[in-house]
């Protein structure tokens, strides 16, 4: 049996959440909905006009977020990053240790500044993300830990990684790793915007293909390039044995390698989406490395991100995933 679940591998970024208003959006210039890579100059700009504004600081990052939540399930998860030796740097790796999870920082850290995001929700519970990578944007294959790879049930890929030409090569180093020792690979499309500047980069991330791969709906369709969720659906069976597309208040639909899954949505009045998908993949990953089925990984998976939707910040308490797992049992 293998000691991890799930081997990670993604951003390290400090998040810090504002609530905004439309035109703070629109007099920052920038695009509702998705995440824009800015520089440390462009950032600090972002936050000195919120200055006033309370916030929440918190680890983050994509594919950390679904590795803290395998952890709070009671899986085994390891993930590979890349911080800084500084005060957000040693904030980061306290608050990934503290959420039960196995990392490559265990060794003397480099100088400069670890990443950040600040995440912007608006009312209507949508979330921009302006990130500076930091040090981050240097995470290379000299942060996978191969043993720790090998002894995994899955690995797993945050394709915001995509942007930095490092760290796709990592990627790419150890998916071939993970396939050499019959680990099964997993990725995230992470965010429409990777889809629409990056798509080129993505399938090379895919490469032949993966197990499993988690898209939202407008991420599915725009790596087909199609308008209607059908003819995406089938691109995404050219891409992943299985695949996971979330939608929202809909739901999602899961694709098992031989039927499409409708998994029901849980009705709930959402006031932060931040971290629903990373939750979702999370939940999903730790009722597959437990031998559960498909449609029963799903209904975990929309029990938590449902759950998390209905309060600030990316992730629920160790206390809350155990209710919730107690319930889906």
């Amino acid at each position: 049996m293998a000691k991890y679940d799930v081997y990670g591998i993604g951003n390290a970024l400090v998040d810090m959440e504002y609530g905004v208003e439309l035109a703070d959006l629109a007099a920052l210039g920038l695009d509702k909905g998705v995440m824009t890579l800015v520089d440390d100059e462009q950032q600090l700009r972002i936050m000195n006009r919120l200055a006033a504004r309370p916030h929440q600081r918190g680890s983050g990052g994509s594919a950390a977020n679904s590795m803290i939540a395998v952890s709070q399930f009671g899986g085994a998860s390891f993930y590979s990053c890349k911080v800084a030796d500084d005060e957000l740097g040693h904030f980061y790796m306290k608050d990934l240790l503290d959420g039960g999870v196995a990392t490559n920082h265990h060794t003397e850290k480099e100088p400069g500044h670890t990443g950040r995001c600040v995440v912007l929700v608006t009312p209507d519970s949508d979330r921009t993300l302006c990130t500076f990578l930091g040090i981050s944007g240097g995470l290379s294959h000299k942060e996978v830990v191969e043993e720790a790879l090998r002894d995994s049930g899955y690995f797993y890929m945050e394709g915001y990684l995509v942007t930095s030409e490092t760290a796709r090569r990592a990627c790419l180093n150890a998916k071939r790793l993970a396939e050499a020792a019959g680990v099964k690979t997993a990725i995230s499309l992470s965010d429409p915007n990777m889809v629409r500047f990056f798509k080129t980069g993505l399938l090379e991330m895919i490469g032949a293909g993966v197990d499993l791969l988690f898209a939202n709906e407008d991420e599915a369709k725009g790596m087909a390039g199609l308008a209607e969720i059908a003819g995406a659906v089938e691109y995404l069976k050219t891409l992943g044995k299985e695949f996971v597309v979330t939608r929202g208040p809909k739901g999602a639909l899961v694709w098992d390698g031989r039927t499409l899954l409708d998994i029901a949505p849980v009705p709930v009045k959402a006031v932060d989406t931040v971290g629903a998908g990373d939750l979702f993949a999370g939940a999903f990953l730790y009722g597959r490395g437990q031998g559960w089925d498909h449609r029963r990984a799903g209904a975990l998976a929309a029990a938590a991100s449902a759950k998390l939707v209905t309060q600030r910040g990316p992730r629920l308490t160790a206390t809350e995933t155990k209710a919730i797992l107690q319930r889906c049992a």
